[in-house]
């Protein structure tokens, strides 16, 4: 049996790419011969003065015909192997009627059209490119056009609509055929005055072999025939059975849907009352006398996965798929209670000890398919790719390597007028002040776990993705997405370095398309993060032995010089190093000073990497970029963030405050 490129999946190879160069190579070669490198020959069928279109044409569809039909009788190849158009009657009748008037104005067709260009003509070339507009154009209106391809009847075929059989068919379109070309060259001879073929002896010797093999389609397809192609699929389905090609392990199944393969249609062909009780996340419910005509849009596209209690009807339903030239369809090992047992039962109800390792990846297939609360970084641990080191800043060329993947999210903070204008292929918005509000009467704080983990639920996120953060003016913008992170125990993120402007210089890839998305269950972590500080633990630390209390702000507020809230000037005994005094400027994008230069600078203020340091700005924004510098970058380890910062310090009268122009104030 020939195993084309399509059946395996190897369009993209380079001996698929050969192989349609030399068949295109050819084609073009026979329609030049044929004479269609002449837009004046091609026109002239519509005024009946040249009818080599229909009678090229025909032939071409007859010999393929006749082609697929032998080798489908001979065993060498099975439906299945052959891609076949969907059925798709507005859209196709719309577009064929828009492609008859093309031809009818212009006299070339993009086929045609490159055969012109391939011989130097003009007129071809200017069709050529307008074909090419048309492309775009209609790409940029296919929301509009797409309604007509809503109504997809899948892979019809004619024989099977009138009822008759497949050689019967192509017996009677071949004659159908044969009286077109006879037809054609009356026509000509009428019009013309020009004999041609008519009446020649090489029509009729065509004609008769054309007929001959058609009638000859009886003949093989014999029930002999059609028994040995029944023996051969079923020996195609015992061979796959034997090799486990007819079904998909839980573990895998549950892995590539928390990874979220968009390849994967899972389909539950239980009783809708049990599919309503309880299903597997993602699943769609099909009664299984109803498969046929509602995979027909998937037929051979992605991977099909049945399930049911137990495997007899699976397995049943998917040979009976097989039989109707499905090759994508598997069923499921043991079945719901099989994926019960090995995905979503506790690991204190197992019965043998379960490693950890093993323990992480149930707790991470539970907070997906349950929606059971579990620890960020546990669930980190589960995935072989959350394991790859992830660097506080990424380098444009890391991301540019990485941009297929799906568990590496890109976060684009600039404004949305500017996303729209181009990003990074896939990055999803995202406005700043969305994961920020007014808590406890505080405005622009960071939000509580539990709705930053709904945020990251809406953005499609799941606790082992890798994010990327893209910022455009601020890179605090960024750095704070990152404080988000730490609150829901995600520690998989990163800082693009030199942010979108560095990624635009170097004039990578831009995107102006909306991600597809969806929605996760990002879990929310058990306990309260424990690096956000409040002013009572500020408080505290004010005058304590080995603390040091950073504040972030530019020098001119520290002092009182300027002030922005209710009072000027900076907490007691803290010291100052703006953060801005962390970025180095450059001409064309912006970046963190060097981790030397920067490890150094901090020395002078913090005596120790253990030593407990409270950093804070206004609103606890410019202070996210500080303490990124000092926990990712620089590896202290007893960093705390005052959230509320100089807003509520300022705003409460009875916590002291010192400036360079007035006496210390507050109590004493």
């Amino acid at each position: 049996m020939i195993n084309t490129f399509f059946s395996s999946g190897t369009l993209d190879s380079p001996a698929a790419f050969l192989a349609s160069l030399l068949i295109g190579l050819a084609f073009g070669v026979a329609l030049e011969r044929a004479g269609f490198g002449s837009s004046r020959r091609l026109s002239g069928i519509f005024y009946f003065r040249d009818m080599a279109v229909l009678k090229v044409m025909f032939t071409a569809v007859i010999v393929a015909m006749l082609g697929v039909c032998y080798a489908k009788a001979f065993g060498w190849v099975t439906p299945d192997n052959v891609y076949f158009l969907h059925t798709l009657y507005a859209a196709q009748i719309l577009g064929g009627l828009i492609f008859g008037v093309g031809f009818v104005m212009g006299g070339w067709c993009p086929g045609t059209a490159a055969v012109g260009v391939a011989s130097g003509k003009i007129d071809a070339l200017v069709f050529l490119a307008g074909a090419l507009g048309g492309s775009i154009l209609y790409n940029e209106l296919y929301t509009v056009v797409a309604p007509l391809t809503a109504n997809d009847r899948g892979v019809v075929f004619g024989f099977d609509s009138l009822g008759v059989s497949e050689a019967g068919f192509a017996f009677v379109f071949t004659l159908i055929a044969v009286g077109c070309f006879w037809g054609a060259e009356a026509i000509e001879k009428k019009r013309n005055g020009v004999e041609g073929y008519w009446n020649s002896r090489f029509l009729k010797v065509f004609s008769a072999m054309l007929a001959i093999g058609a009638f000859g389609l009886f003949a093989v397809q014999t029930k002999p025939a059609a028994a040995a192609n029944a023996a051969a699929q079923e020996e195609t389905l015992l061979t796959g059975m034997q090799e486990g090609a007819d079904h998909i392990e839980v573990q895998e199944l549950a892995d590539r849907l928390l990874e979220g393969d968009a390849s994967i249609l899972l389909v539950d062909i239980r009783a809708p009352e049990e599919y309503a009780g309880f299903h597997i996340r993602t699943a769609v419910n099909i009664q299984a006398a109803d498969l046929p005509a509602s995979l027909a849009p998937h037929k051979n596209q992605g991977l099909i996965v049945l399930y049911s209690n137990g495997m007899t009807h699976p397995a049943q339903a998917r040979d009976s798929l097989a039989r109707l030239g499905f090759g994508n369809v598997y069923q499921l090992t043991d079945g719901l209670q099989g994926f019960l047992d090995v995905c979503l039962k506790p690991v204190s109800l197992r019965d043998a000890p379960v490693p950890a390792a093993q323990t992480a990846k149930i707790r991470a297939w539970r907070a997906f398919f349950l929606g059971a609360p579990v620890a960020a970084p546990a669930v980190a641990a589960t995935s072989v790719r959350a394991s790859e080191p992830l660097p506080a800043e990424v380098e444009t060329e890391w991301l540019a390597q990485n941009l297929g993947r799906g568990d590496v999210k890109r976060i684009d903070m600039r404004p949305q007028p500017e996303y729209k204008g181009g990003h990074i292929p896939g990055a999803l918005s995202l406005n700043i002040e969305s994961l920020r509000g007014c808590v406890e009467g505080i405005p622009s704080t960071l939000l509580p776990a539990k709705l930053l983990a709904e945020h990251f639920s809406l953005m499609g996120i799941r606790p082992d993705d890798s994010i990327v953060v893209i910022w455009g003016d601020k890179e605090q913008d960024a750095t704070l997405v990152g404080m988000a992170c730490e609150r829901l125990g995600h520690s998989r993120y990163a800082v693009l370095r030199g942010g979108f402007a560095k990624w635009q210089s170097e004039r990578r890839q831009l995107d102006t398309l909306l991600p597809v998305v969806t929605a996760t269950r990002y879990p929310v972590p058990a306990k309260a993060d424990a690096f956000t500080v409040g002013a009572k633990d500020v408080l505290a630390a004010v005058g304590a032995p080995g603390s040091v209390i950073l504040d972030v702000r530019p020098a001119d507020f520290f002092t009182g010089k300027k002030r922005d809230e209710a009072r000027g000037g900076h907490v007691p005994g803290a010291v100052n190093r703006p953060f801005a005094d962390d970025v180095a400027k450059g001409e064309a994008f912006n970046t963190l000073k060097p981790v030397g230069e920067l490890a150094a600078a901090y020395a002078k203020l913090i005596p120790a990497k253990d030593s407990p340091v409270i950093i804070h700005c206004r609103t606890g924004h410019q202070a996210s970029q500080t303490f990124f510098v000092l926990t990712r970058l620089l590896g202290y380890t007893r960093v705390r963030w005052y959230d509320a910062g100089w807003t509520e310090w300022a705003a409460r009268p009875e916590l002291p405050v010192v400036s360079d122009e007035q006496k210390p104030e507050g109590p004493k």
